[in-house]
């Protein structure tokens, strides 16, 4: 069993995609998290309803804070947030920079959703 990590700052969007994803993807062989530097208490409806275009269903899961992650991880991966995401124990560490989409239209919403897709799944086959 692989324990990967996303974290962003919100824990609204990105970190909730990937995590999302790693689920997907890994099924019963990852074990996912998400958390946020300065979580902002929901999920974003965006990203529920671009998740839900793909068969999950993201309003099951919660905006968290890292103080509620523990242990040690495989892979920790963060979204861009920089200086405001903590080190945290894990194996491999990465950084995916990618812009927030919570502005952004549905469009752009959807590319940054297929390229979080494509990076998991590329995480999860290295790990």
């Amino acid at each position: 069993m692989k324990r990967v990590l996303f974290v962003c700052v919100e824990n609204s969007n990105r970190s909730q995609m990937a995590e999302a994803f790693a689920h997907i993807y890994g099924g019963d062989q990852v074990e996912a998290f998400s958390a946020g530097s300065k979580p902002s208490g929901q999920i974003n409806p965006k990203a529920v309803r671009f998740i839900s275009e793909l068969g999950y269903d993201l309003s099951t899961h919660t905006s968290k804070s890292l103080d509620e992650i523990d242990g040690t991880f495989d892979a920790v991966v963060t979204m861009g947030c920089g200086d405001n995401c903590p080190w945290v124990p894990a194996r491999r560490r990465e950084d995916w920079n990618l812009p927030d989409p919570k502005h952004m239209d549905d469009n752009g919403y959807r590319a940054v959703r297929d390229d979080i897709a494509g990076r998991v799944k590329a995480l999860l086959a290295e790990l």
